[in-house]
């Protein structure tokens, strides 16, 4: 059962946490702490949630653990975003290097943003979670995800606003938002 629970949810984790933290080595470590602490409490689980949602609970918690450990929320944010590595692409090598730095500013500017709305954007845009799977991951009611997601994406998109140059951003916070 920790095995086949592995191979679901270790790609889906993994991306979660990389985008929290965003560093590869540390995400995958991260990982490992999530299936430690899912292998010693699985016998307790008490299946009031799917699996899904109750692994992402303890995801989310062992983030929050690793930045409560660190300065300060703000200062664990500056490590480089390596999202290149993550996706495979048939697009031009010019279109890669276009999306990729369109990427790289999103994420430039979603690092702005506070944590709950980092969490509400990745929860929501990148793992796609519905708004009650992403209530339960957050241990939140749904209007405050609704509340929380709608004042993210707004604060999002001013600071894309902000950092933007030349107009190539807005296609993409679209997609996003």
């Amino acid at each position: 059962m920790f095995e086949e629970l592995y191979r679901k949810y270790y790609d889906e984790l993994f991306r979660f946490l990389f985008y929290m933290v965003h560093s590869r080595e540390l995400a995958e470590d991260l990982v490992q702490e999530v299936f430690i602490r899912v292998f010693k409490a699985y016998s307790k689980f008490e299946k009031r949630s799917s699996e899904k949602t109750w692994i992402y609970t303890i995801a989310r918690n062992v983030a929050i653990d690793w930045f409560r450990k660190q300065k300060g929320l703000l200062g664990t944010l500056v490590h480089k975003v390596e999202l290149e590595s993550l996706q495979i692409s048939h697009e031009l090598p010019e279109e890669m290097a276009i999306e990729r730095d369109e990427m790289r500013k999103i994420y430039a500017c979603l690092k702005q943003c506070k944590l709950d709305h980092q969490l509400v954007i990745i929860l929501r845009f990148h793992q796609d979670l519905s708004i009650l799977e992403t209530a339960k991951v957050l241990g939140w009611t749904e209007g405050k995800v609704k509340t929380t997601q709608h004042r993210a994406m707004k604060k999002l998109k001013s600071f894309i606003q902000e950092a933007e140059q030349g107009g190539t951003m807005e296609y993409q916070i679209k997609r996003i938002g």
